[in-house]
């Protein structure tokens, strides 16, 4: 009786782990989903960066063959700021891949896992 009990516990041990380790591969997935999602989104950002960057540096060519210090000053202050997004969006895009290649390591993981126990 108690052999039986026994097996009982291990067996719906091994499905409820089962069961948590699939749970789990589908949030890892959807963490993939949401981090491509973020990389497309910092690579529009940087592109808008590039455009904004090279819209400032003709407006300052523009103000410094014209003479205006003042809006040149401007256009300076906008490409360094510029620059800045430009660089947080590379940290990001690091980030992000970086977030996707653990998730796919924990999805294989747990696949893994889930096969050898079946």
């Amino acid at each position: 009786m108690t052999r039986l009990l026994t097996r009982i516990t291990l067996l719906l041990l091994a499905a409820t782990l089962s069961v948590a380790a699939a749970f789990g591969q589908a949030a890892d997935r959807k963490d993939i989903r949401h981090d491509r999602r973020d990389l497309r989104h910092d690579r529009a950002d940087r592109r808008q960066d590039r455009r904004d960057i090279n819209k400032d540096r003709r407006e300052l060519r523009h103000d410094l063959k014209h003479g205006d210090k003042a809006a040149a000053h401007k256009e300076m202050r906008d490409i360094r700021a510029d620059k800045r997004d430009l660089r947080h969006d590379r940290r990001d895009l690091r980030h992000d891949r970086r977030d996707i290649r653990h998730d796919r390591r924990d999805v294989r993981k747990d696949h893994r896992q889930l096969r050898h126990k079946v």
